[in-house]
């Protein structure tokens, strides 16, 4: 089964509500996780006088870089979650 065919087997409701709940977990997963790599970055900056520069360059770095990839990686396991439904369902 194509990857475009297992869209068009979900209903459209339930695909964007699992994609609104997917962004809203991204984004406060994002805010713990840029917050403790903020802090981190700072501890081992510290000493430099552009330490909190750094710090947030790093965060909001890792910030936008990770939640393109968290939500990617959380539509591709629904996918293949709903796939395997599909599959046994037609067993």
């Amino acid at each position: 089964m194509a990857e475009g065919d297992v869209e068009k087997q979900i209903p459209k409701k339930k695909l964007q509500k699992s994609a609104r709940i997917h962004i809203y977990k991204t984004i406060t997963w994002r805010i713990l996780a840029s917050l403790t790599t903020f802090v981190l970055s700072y501890l081992f900056f510290q000493e430099d006088k552009d330490a909190i520069e750094k710090a947030t360059g790093i965060a909001l770095t890792e910030a936008v870089l990770k939640m393109i990839f968290y939500y990617l990686h959380e539509r591709i396991w629904y996918r293949s979650i709903y796939k395997l439904d599909q599959e046994e369902e037609n067993e």
